[in-house]
């Protein structure tokens, strides 16, 4: 089995009063795309987010139990270098408003990596990682909220490519999205696995069944059940998650 990139011990996570993650005990393994499936609110984004600390931008949460990256406490990380190794990708395309160019450019200027040659390299390597060299490269100067919403999702995942991050977190990327770009988004998922870590949240169990190599299913904060996929969803072990699968509840 690969090595874990991520992993938590005993993680819990209280909203005020609302406990919203209980004792999830949760491993990523390297180039490997893992899945959280679940209903709506059952806690796969709140997870997804303690990765790379986002949770920490919200009042009055309160967490206990251990987060790793690696084999190291996230605590200890620096967050602008956990959030360089561990990028996000939200559910909605959400480029910058200035041009393709710059919206690239702009994780390398925070990080204060690069200048004028390497940048080009850099934009030109993300692009073609994402299919979209042929397509942008006489566009660099638009302005990226121009574009379709399949593009602007994959310019955001060219972006988070440029600063050579080791994981990459995608909070329901294909939700704003038509089937078809949709599958386009599957198939870069696959391609790109090759070379990074991906943690998805999906609603869309064929996603998961479609492009993972691993599913956690969640219910009300917890991890009920976590394996290869085609067991999970072939021969699930917990009758909640044969519910949930066979669309009985959810």
């Amino acid at each position: 089995m690969n090595n874990h990139v991520l992993s938590t011990d005993t993680l819990n996570l209280y909203y005020g009063d609302f406990h919203a993650l209980l004792n999830v005990n949760f491993s990523v393994y390297q180039h490997s795309i893992t899945s959280l499936i679940g209903p709506s609110g059952c806690g796969k984004s709140t997870l997804l987010r303690c990765f790379n600390r986002m949770n920490d931008l919200i009042d009055d949460v309160k967490i206990t139990g251990s987060i790793y990256v690696h084999e190291q406490n996230i605590e200890e990380v620096d967050i602008i270098e956990l959030r360089r190794k561990v990028g996000m990708v939200f559910q909605r395309p959400n480029p910058f408003p200035f041009s393709v160019y710059e919206n690239l450019i702009y994780g390398l200027k925070v990080h204060g990596i690069g200048n004028k040659k390497r940048n080009r390299e850099v934009v030109e390597r993300c692009l073609q990682a994402v299919g979209l060299w042929n397509e942008l490269k006489d566009k660099l100067s638009s302005p990226a909220l121009s574009l379709s919403e399949e593009i602007k999702q994959r310019l955001c995942i060219a972006r988070l490519l440029t600063v050579e991050p080791e994981i990459i977190l995608l909070d329901e990327p294909c939700s704003a999205l038509d089937p078809i770009a949709t599958l386009r988004i599957e198939e870069l998922m696959i391609e790109l696995k090759e070379y990074y870590t991906i943690l998805i949240v999906t609603h869309n169990m064929q996603q998961a069944a479609r492009v993972s190599d691993y599913t956690g299913f969640m219910l009300l904060g917890e991890l009920v059940e976590f394996g290869e996929t085609s067991q999970i969803f072939t021969s699930p072990k917990d009758e909640r998650t044969e519910g949930y699968i066979t669309g009985r509840f959810g």
